[in-house]
């Protein structure tokens, strides 16, 4: 088991045990190196005294467990609006957004694909492309990101209107 994967699976309990879900956890390199933890509720929301309070449970843990050599700096965020695809489920609740897609191999000649997520079925993900439509399976999806566009923010806006009002 790496690294990154002994970490999320050392963590994922405590942040259900706060009612957050690990979304990813990712190690990215320099002089000391950035320990990156994106978590949410349920709902998509993420607090600043969630990732402030998230931030001291995965410090506990990771300082008892050490599962990194050497210095590094822990960073625990929220995915934000143009967030990263991680999960299967990521793709369905996603669906009648725009994305961004790279598949580890190409896939009738590309690897980069920008289209409508049109959803998940039997792990095969569909994108509406302005040339139609294609699937692409979940396993061979290296990278996935919604696009910034204003239909996201309005569906971000509403859905945050909605938790505040307990709808």
């Amino acid at each position: 088991m790496d690294a990154i994967a002994r970490i999320a699976d050392l963590i994922a309990p405590a942040l259900a045990g706060m009612g957050l879900d690990l979304v990813r956890v990712r190690l990215m390199g320099g002089k000391r190196p950035v320990l990156q933890v994106m978590a949410e509720r349920g709902d998509g929301s993420m607090s600043i005294d969630d990732c402030g309070e998230a931030s001291r449970v995965i410090s506990a843990i990771l300082d008892v467990e050490d599962p990194i050599t050497g210095a590094y700096t822990l960073e625990v965020s929220s995915p934000g609006i143009d967030r990263p695809l991680v999960r299967a489920a990521d793709y369905v609740r996603f669906a009648g957004h725009e994305a961004k897609l790279e598949t580890a191999a190409p896939i009738d000649g590309q690897r980069r694909f920008r289209g409508r997520l049109l959803g998940l079925d039997d792990q095969v993900v569909r994108i509406a492309l302005p040339d139609g439509e294609i699937g692409i399976p979940f396993a061979a999806i290296s990278s996935g990101k919604l696009v910034l566009t204003d239909d996201l923010i309005a569906a971000s806006l509403k859905q945050g209107k909605n938790q505040s009002h307990g709808n």
